[in-house]
Order: structure tokens, then sequence, then C-alpha cells
């Protein structure tokens, strides 16, 4: 199975969190209004072997994320552990999950991936289709949540998949990227010039690629259990109601 990886051209309990980190307000203005069709140009995201330049990014280990005026950088942490488990991105309502793990040599995940989320999610009550979009194959959902009033909702989401060297990188999109356009461009242009850094370290399949705090911080215990990939982890809630 060939891996979906594009050329440069010219041209996932609910986790604790930590403080808000907003990217640095000097960050240089990126060009807004970019048709659907420009967005067709995202070439991302990238291993570091392929974008070495990692200036204008936030270090948080294994992620390396682009500065954007307003973006908000918000990481997740297992209550037990203290171990960063995902990078949340917001951005003007629009919210992106990312989660970054190690993928054998020879094959990708998100095939496999993609069809039991799609099976977990409908065993559930909710809902999800396949379409193809600007990073490939990904995967429309609505997921069942029970409301705190005790009514029955659903939580819409976006899972975006991109399958690299060694590494697998998922994203989970919510909030104003599903339903504007130019949100979700925007929040698309995100993720591709998202930079993976894998490291030689012999990692099982799925294991999840180690992540800390800005600024080079990483809160974890010793002996604990080396988090992975679940198949449907919890992401912003964003919820709809009937």
């Amino acid at each position: 199975m060939a891996l979906f990886r594009r050329k440069r051209t010219s041209g996932a309990e609910p986790a604790d969190a930590t403080p808000d980190v907003a990217t640095s307000p000097e960050a240089p203005e990126e060009k807004s209004g970019r048709s659907a069709e420009e967005s067709q140009d995202l070439i991302g995201p990238w291993d570091i072997t392929e974008e070495p330049d990692l200036g204008n990014r936030v270090d948080l280990g294994a992620l390396r994320v682009p500065k954007r005026p307003g973006l908000q950088v918000r990481m997740e942490v297992d209550k037990k552990t203290r171990r960063v488990v995902a990078v949340n991105l917001s951005l003007d309502g629009s919210a992106l999950q990312l989660q970054a793990f190690a993928a054998p040599r020879s094959e990708g995940l998100w095939d496999g991936l993609r069809e039991e989320l799609q099976t977990q999610i409908t065993k559930q009550g909710g809902s999800a289709s396949i379409k193809t979009g600007v990073f490939g194959e990904e995967l429309l959902a609505r997921l069942p949540v029970r409301l705190p009033d005790g009514r029955s909702g659903h939580r819409p989401a976006r899972f975006i998949g991109v399958d690299g060297p060694r590494w697998f990188l998922r994203g989970v999109l919510t909030g104003q990227a599903l339903s504007s356009e130019q949100a979700g461009i925007d929040m698309e242009g995100i993720f591709g010039d998202v930079v993976v850094v894998r490291g030689e370290q012999p990692r099982p399949p799925r294991d999840l690629l180690p992540l800390h705090l800005p600024g080079g911080r990483e809160e974890t215990q010793s002996g604990t259990r080396r988090p992975g990939l679940e198949t449907l982890q919890r992401g912003p809630e964003i919820t709809e109601t009937r």
C-alpha cells in the first residue's frame, strides 16, 4: 500500500489541559481569503527530512506547529500519567486536535484506522461517511454524546489522516471549520504546515510519539504505560442537540 505523501512544488476520560498558550503575535500575516481551489496546493504535513527549516513554528516535541496570528495552542495531559497526549489548536471558533503515532516502514495506518473508526462510530449510534479531501480520504462523522441535561446529541467531527515515513498524523476538526468553507481552508492550511519529528528510536506501530509543553517541558511519570492510538479518542466537545 502506497503512503499518501505530496511532493513539494513551487507553485486524539477527557484529559486535563494546561493553560492556553497563544502563538507569537508577531508572526507574519498569512494571506487571507484563500479560495478552495488554492487550498488544493497544500502539500504537507512534512517530515523533518522534507522541511528541515523549523523557523516560525512552535516546538511541541514530535510536532512542530506553525504560528498564526490568533492561534491558541492547548496541550492535553493524561490525568494519571501527567503525560502530554495531544495538541489542540483553536482559531476563530475552529478547533484541530493533533496526534502523531509510530507506523511500520512498509505500510501506513490510515486505511485500516479509517474503517475501524467508521465501524465503531456506527455501532455507538453515530454516523460516518468517507469522502476525498485535500489530504486524501477522510471521515466525516456525527459522534453520539449525552448532554448534561440527559438529552442525546451529536458532535460533528472531521477526521483527517496522513501517512508519512514511519509515522501517522491524525487531525480531528470541529467547530466553524465544519460549517464555514473559509474556516475549513484556514485549518487545512495549519494541518498542512505541521512538521513531524519521528526520531530514530524503535517504536511499535500506533505508539504515540512524545509531545511536550511549549518551551520543552514534558510532564510525565516514569514506569507508566506508554499511550498508543485509541481508535475513537475524545476530541474537543462541540455538540448539536436533537
